[in-house]
């Protein structure tokens, strides 16, 4: 109860103070900030991938912008030879908007990034989405099969019939899917999302075992110690080869179950989240986790 407390009265601090804590978890306002953090990362033998923060845009000029500035940073990042992919969430192109421009101005992205033979991932967000993201996925994975991806939510009730509909629809040796597997972490209705915490690990394996046994290309995405020794497990079982999945986790979060699972031979990739919005992104964040109010107490009495 605390925590949920010191969790709704963020918005209400000033950001100078918010950003004490804030900076463990985002790189930077600007894409310098992001070339360093993911260049420190590499160098650990660790991927990235990028976001640019911000999303639920209210006009269509937002999301030119938005693109034109994803442009800019695929272009820096390959040219720079950062070993990273790109994620995009989007309602910051314009989803609920206009969903024809939104795919058009994705679909500018993933062409930029299929110059350097790199990657975009959609990110999944609220349900009010679900279907279309997974419409603009089918579209440009026509297009760039091997250059695009997204990501799905385990807590969902429908995300294992998804997984099973996308396999029939569009998966082959020749055109495989990409998926990154995460838990959720919008507040959904319990009609159509798993509530129990239990309940949510149990159907993350069931998916993650209908992704490996199908030889889907899968991030798996947590940083639940439980799942990732289950992970490790079902990985084993249907003796999924190393360059068929990775693990992926939030900038700054977990580093020692980061460090664990680079140690083990796994391949890690980390999202590296930047941009001006950092202060909505990580309200969202201790709202999604109040347990977070731990890291910000450690940081503003141990850290300084």
């Amino acid at each position: 109860m605390f925590n949920k407390v010191i969790a709704g009265t963020l918005p209400y601090v000033p950001k100078k103070f918010v950003w004490v804590f804030s900076k463990r978890y985002v790189a930077g306002e600007n894409i310098e900030s992001a070339l360093t953090a993911s260049k420190v990362l590499n160098q650990s033998n660790i991927s990235v991938t990028v976001d640019l923060l911000g999303e639920f845009i209210k006009t269509i000029e937002e999301a030119e912008l938005n693109k034109n500035q994803y442009i800019e940073i695929v272009k820096r990042f390959t040219n720079e030879g950062i070993n990273g992919s790109f994620s995009v969430k989007p309602t910051s192109f314009g989803l609920l908007i206009d969903k024809e421009k939104c795919y058009e101005y994705i679909r500018e992205v993933v062409a930029e990034a299929s110059k350097s033979n790199s990657f975009v991932r959609i990110d999944m967000e609220d349900a009010t989405c679900t279907d279309l993201e997974i419409e603009l996925y089918g579209k440009l994975k026509s297009e760039f099969s091997l250059n695009t991806g997204l990501v799905l939510q385990a807590y969902l009730k429908r995300t294992f019939s998804d997984i099973e509909n996308m396999i029939e629809k569009w998966h082959s040796p020749q055109t495989p899917i990409n998926f990154r597997l995460c838990k959720g972490i919008y507040i959904e209705p319990a009609n159509i999302a798993f509530k129990d915490y239990h309940e949510v690990r149990h159907h993350f394996l069931t998916d993650l075992d209908l992704m490996l046994k199908n030889g889907i290309y899968v991030g798996i995405a947590t940083h639940d110690s439980f799942l990732v020794r289950e992970a490790i497990a079902l990985i084993e079982k249907h003796k999924v080869p190393k360059n068929k999945y990775e693990f992926q986790m939030l900038y700054g979060v977990t580093p020692g179950l980061r460090d664990s699972i680079v140690s083990q031979g796994h391949n890690m990739r980390i999202y590296v989240p930047f941009g001006k919005d950092w202060f909505g992104y990580c309200s969202r964040r201790l709202k999604e986790n109040p347990k977070m109010v731990t890291d910000i107490m450690k940081a503003l009495f141990i850290r300084g």
